[in-house]
């Protein structure tokens, strides 16, 4: 991915001073949408894409890393003011996930625990640190927006973040040996908390929804987390019940497990009809303009979780016709990476371009 040289001082060229000032803090969903369709590739057996998809991405984590502690440095007014927005805050979510979903790349695919293990322990901390910090930040600040004007999808990154946790702690917990027990033990907690997380901010989505005015504009890319974080809500479930074997706890509940776990799969399923239809009100209805917008990466991320997520719940509950879901959603995945992919080359080079006629 070629992106504009970053500079911290005021010598770099405007153009480059302005896109690292107004760089997304949400920009992290790349890497997450990135992961989730490489891990879904592998699961379908197109070894070859996942593995090139896991190199892309190991670029694109270090890109955006450090961009975004270029713009902490050269811009922190900018920094704060996206912490203190109702709006933006939760964009910051997106460096967790993108840093858990690397994690189960570099377990599943590149086969290095150590470095997965490395990346959840630095997940946990973001995660922590985001968390209360984010939380507090809103709950103490004077002036704030109504519901209409503050709450969207994307507020479902802080479920999203949660889950990523538990996922790739669940998928650490055998390869760490003596400390798989208390590993599985926290990763279900973080489970537990991100479903009820899920629905706390969900019936606050649903009323904005049904009781306040929408128009396409309010309808953006991070509606689609109402579906992709309860199917990441479902794959963490997997992943916790399939190591049963490894923890009392989580035999003793293995029942409740499943059927939380079904729970989520069901309401991510009910989503994906909704989102479509309320996609084609936008765009076809309303002629909403479809252009590149780094939100995107918030809808593909969706349905690469979706494939995942249904093809382990398919073994976890021995239920083989539900295979034929992934085997087709995978090609919705990629297509759709494909799609906003493009969007982000001819936007860097259309940059590129005005930056040379100036």
């Amino acid at each position: 991915m070629m992106m504009p040289a970053v500079s911290s001082d005021s010598t770099a060229p405007p153009v480059v001073q302005s896109w690292l000032a107004d760089l997304p803090v949400n920009y992290f969903a790349m890497v997450m949408a990135t992961g989730i369709v490489s891990l879904a590739c592998q699961l379908s057996g197109f070894d070859f894409v996942a593995t090139s998809l896991l190199w892309l991405n190991i670029g694109f984590f270090i890109i955006l890393w450090v961009l975004m502690l270029a713009r902490l440095v050269r811009y922190p007014g900018r920094m704060l003011s996206d912490l203190l927005s109702h709006g933006r805050c939760v964009g910051f979510f997106t460096a967790v996930a993108a840093t858990s979903v690397l994690g189960s790349q570099m377990l599943l695919i590149a086969r290095s625990p150590e470095i997965a293990a490395v990346l959840w322990a630095i997940g946990i901390v973001l995660w922590a640190g985001l968390t209360y910090t984010v939380l507090t930040a809103l709950t103490v600040k004077r002036i704030k927006p109504t519901l209409a004007e503050g709450i969207n999808g994307g507020w479902l990154l802080m479920v999203v973040a949660a889950q990523s946790i538990a996922v790739l702690g669940a998928q650490l917990a055998v390869p760490m040996g003596w400390t798989q027990t208390p590993v599985l033990f926290f990763s279900l907690a973080v489970w537990l908390g991100g479903g009820m997380l899920y629905i706390w901010i969900i019936s606050l989505i649903f009323y904005r929804y049904t009781f306040f005015a929408l128009s396409p504009s309010d309808l953006g890319p991070p509606y689609w987390i109402n579906m992709g974080a309860v199917a990441i809500s479902t794959l963490a479930g997997t992943m916790i019940a399939a190591n049963a074997p490894y923890s009392a706890v989580v035999a003793d509940i293995l029942p409740f497990i499943k059927g939380f776990t079904l729970l989520f799969w069901a309401t991510a399923t009910w989503w994906i009809p909704m989102l479509v239809i309320l996609g084609i009100w936008r765009h076809v209805y309303e002629k909403f303009p479809l252009r590149y917008d780094p939100q995107y990466w918030g809808a593909v991320f969706p349905l690469g979780m979706y494939t995942v997520a249904t093809y382990r719940l398919a073994h976890l509950l021995n239920v083989p016709f539900l295979s034929a879901i992934p085997r087709v959603f995978v090609f919705v995945a990629i297509g759709a990476w494909c799609v906003v992919c493009l969007g982000l080359v001819f936007k860097l080079l259309s940059r590129a371009t005005a930056s040379k006629v100036r």
